[in-house]
């Protein structure tokens, strides 16, 4: 039995059937072989995979559809009346098909005319899921019917509810919901009535008038959706007014609520590995171990610390330059936005065009075509480049293509470095990575640093390395000479910095200097076969370190990563937990697929050194960071529970910190792709730990000062210094000398009698 509003429908469609019929067989036999409609009676939307932190935040979502369902009972109601009056005003009257616009499109198409729409909110949603865009006679047809079809079967808000979420609004965003995250980066509900009615003016022509494709178009169609708001009854004159007024901002392609593109890979990576392609499409979810204010701290703090160094560097000249036409007013802006379209814009380093330049200010427009004016400090930086006398290749000249940065109210010059970093935070006692720094800009180097980038340690690798020495019975006072060392084989090592002190230093103090002389002749003592067993306690590859002396310089290989899994075991008391990213794996409805097991029980089963060990050289890094080379940290930061190691490899290609605070540790590593000097002034104190500090600052903001932890028996304290029990007798190593020159420049041998030699 036909419904009331099927049957006014099709009483007013009576002249349009008879339009049909004479149209001849082809339509007639669309009649007969309709597709079924379980498509949009079944609905079952792709939904993409999408990956979260572990308090909610979204990173990302991977899928060639990007769409976030949302039913109809939560989508405001503004929203729905939007849509409905600028798409299907009778959308609530009609019983699928508007009988007078459809007249009037059925009757161009059949006599030539000019083609038309009027097309209802159900005949789009079957258009969309059940046909071809073919604009034909027979395609029209099919789309009437099949409109009846889905309208018998489904209530009006389940129709609506599918379109909303189905439709296709540019930018790879398929409904509202996701459309309002894509242009505004909000919900739905935070929309203000101007936002709204852009949104709702998308459906007409997503490719060509969204506001990211091109804003003039969309602002104007967005009008369109206003007016007509109005003389429905859906805002007021004061709204419409205020509407009008609105200046909106658009987000940036790619922008994304958190910045985390590094994480968001390796869980795609280890969903599409489990589930291949249907990842991209079955709503499966990824929840990860980061929390979202360490991520932006994290964040914030790498592209700082690499900014800065990059500024050290040099001024490099503009990206390119475009040719501007002698214009000024609307046309000038048109032109420069033109010029702007294929390059590639950064929520960070805005892409801009040069409209202007003296030594006293720069005159550009940014890509979303506003215009900002740059003077003062902000040209500090690139005065080689604003001068008269300046090369081709620096010059910054009308037309020239830049980067520009915006500091508080403040713009400046800036341009993309070149130098790398990353940044890796690791609860110490879950395993839990808190944050995860991959790179500068994903985009540019989806390499992960992290994870992959193997590079020499440096000295951060000493604590380690005197870890294995306390078990070698030489404790923090004993005394290691430091002066010139020839090995057997002609290597000789040397101090950096000052150079030798030319005596004997304690293993406390020469840590506290980072002295490399002491650090070789300290695993010479301990012999680098047990030295390199005792480094995979901590989780680093054996295989990847060096089996000679060179070792105690840090010249094996670890990543970031690893060295973070290093210092939490020093920081939790001695065990090495495995780093956790991904936490939990669901599908569309909830379902748990995978979930990372809970942290372990820590135990003297699992213990990976023992707890003396881990106490004392707890002691030892926190005289690093308090009269040390990162003296600094605890200066800064005001915090005498901070523990940490600097690290420099040779000729300055890898710089380091390493440290922690008792419950989070921390990695940073900075140095090039292609490995070369980060500077002859550069450092692992220079460079890494000012990033450190700037997260750790964040991240420990509102943490109590952790009071030092007592003493774990088995130790004592002798000469005011800490001591294995069992070693005060006179076991410990007092001292350790080139008693004869050669006899410690070979392998580690007859260390008992080494032992004898220098008993106290």
């Amino acid at each position: 039995m036909l419904s009331v509003l099927r049957r006014r429908t099709l009483l007013g469609l009576a002249p349009l059937t008879l339009g049909l019929a004479l149209a001849g067989p082809a339509a007639q036999a669309a009649l007969i072989d309709l597709p079924p409609i379980d498509r949009i009676t079944r609905y079952a939307p792709k939904l993409p995979l999408q990956v979260f932190t572990a308090d909610g935040v979204e990173i990302a979502q991977f899928g060639a559809e990007r769409r976030i369902y949302l039913p109809l009972a939560q989508t405001p109601k503004l929203m729905q009346d939007a849509l409905l009056a600028i798409e299907d005003t009778r959308f609530r009257e009609h019983g699928g098909v508007d009988a007078k616009g459809m007249a009037r499109a059925a009757l161009a198409l059949i006599t030539g005319g000019r083609k038309q729409g009027a097309s209802t909110i159900t005949q789009q949603l079957v258009r969309t899921m059940l046909l071809t865009r073919e604009l034909s006679i027979e395609r029209k047809t099919k789309e009437i019917m099949l409109a009846f079809k889905v309208e018998e079967a489904l209530s009006k808000d389940r129709i609506l509810e599918i379109y909303m979420n189905e439709i296709f609004l540019g930018q790879r965003a398929y409904g509202f919901e996701a459309a309002a995250q894509t242009y505004f980066g909000k919900s739905l509900g935070q929309l203000s009535v101007a936002e709204t009615a852009m949104l709702a003016g998308l459906p007409q022509n997503p490719y060509y008038a969204n506001p990211v494709a091109n804003f003039e178009r969309a602002t104007q169609r967005q009008r369109v959706v206003l007016q007509r708001m109005r003389e429905v009854g859906v805002i007021d004159d004061a709204q419409l007014q205020a509407a009008r007024a609105e200046k909106l901002v658009i987000r940036p392609p790619g922008q994304r609520s958190i910045d985390a593109a590094h994480v968001a890979e390796m869980a795609r990576r280890v969903v599409f590995e489990r589930f291949g392609e249907g990842a991209y499409s079955s709503g499966i979810r990824v929840t990860t171990s980061l929390l979202a204010a360490d991520q932006r701290a994290a964040t914030a703090a790498l592209q700082r610390g690499v900014l800065a160094q990059d500024r050290r560097t040099g001024w490099r000249g503009p990206e390119a330059h475009e040719s501007l036409p002698q214009v000024q007013g609307a046309e000038l802006e048109r032109a420069a936005a033109e010029a702007l379209k294929e390059v590639r814009d950064d929520d960070l380093l805005r892409a801009a065009i040069v409209l202007s330049a003296s030594p006293r200010e720069v005159l550009a427009q940014l890509a979303s075509g506003t215009a900002v004016r740059i003077s003062g400090e902000g040209l500090q930086w690139v005065k080689a480049g604003l001068s008269a006398q300046a090369k081709d290749k620096l010059k910054i000249q009308r037309g020239a293509v830049i980067r520009v940065m915006k500091t508080g109210k403040t713009w400046s010059i800036t341009q993309w470095p070149e130098a790398e970093a990353a940044l890796v935070a690791m609860d110490t006692h879950t395993g839990r990575v808190r944050a995860l720094v991959g790179g500068f800009d994903f985009s540019r180097q989806p390499f992960n640093h992290v994870t992959q980038g193997w590079r020499q340690p440096g000295s951060t690798i000493k604590p380690l390395l005197y870890s294995a020495a306390l078990e070698a019975r030489v404790m923090p006072g004993t005394l290691v000479e430091d002066r010139p060392f020839t090995a057997a084989n002609g290597w000789s090592p040397g101090n950096s910095g000052a150079g030798s002190a030319e005596g004997l230093l304690s293993l406390r103090q020469a840590l506290a200097q980072s002295n490399n002389l002491v650090s070789v002749r300290v695993l010479q003592h301990t012999g680098t076969t047990r030295a390199r067993d005792w480094l995979g306690r901590f989780g680093l590859e054996v295989a990847k370190q060096p089996d000679n002396l060179t070792l105690a310089l840090g010249t094996g290989q670890v990543t970031p990563l690893q060295m973070a899994r290093a210092y939490s075991t020093l920081a939790n008391g001695g065990w090495s937990l495995d780093p956790v990213v991904i936490e939990k794996i669901t599908d569309a409805k909830g379902k748990t697929l995978f979930e990372a097991p809970p942290p372990a029980a820590l135990t003297e089963d699992n213990r990976a050194i023992p707890t003396r060990n881990a106490f004392v050289m707890n002691s030892l890094l926190a005289d690093v960071t308090r009269v040390g080379t990162a003296a600094r940290v605890q200066t800064v930061l005001r915090r005498p529970d901070l523990h940490g190691k600097t690290g420099t490899t040779n000729d300055v290609l890898d710089a380091w910190f390493a440290g922690y605070q008792p419950g989070l540790a921390a990695v940073v590593w900075m140095g090039y792709d292609q490995p070369r000097s980060l500077g002859d002034h550069g450092s692992g104190a220079r460079l890494a730990l000012p990033i450190w500090l700037d997260y750790m600052g964040a991240a420990l903001k509102g943490s109590p000062v952790l009071p030092p932890s007592e003493a774990p028996p088995g130790l004592v304290r002798f000469n005011d210094d800490w001591l294995y029990a069992e070693w005060a007798a006179g076991g410990a190593v007092a001292s350790i000398e080139d008693s004869a020159g050669a006899q410690l420049a070979g392998p580690p041998t007859l260390i008992d009698a080494i032992r004898e030699l220098f008993k106290p």
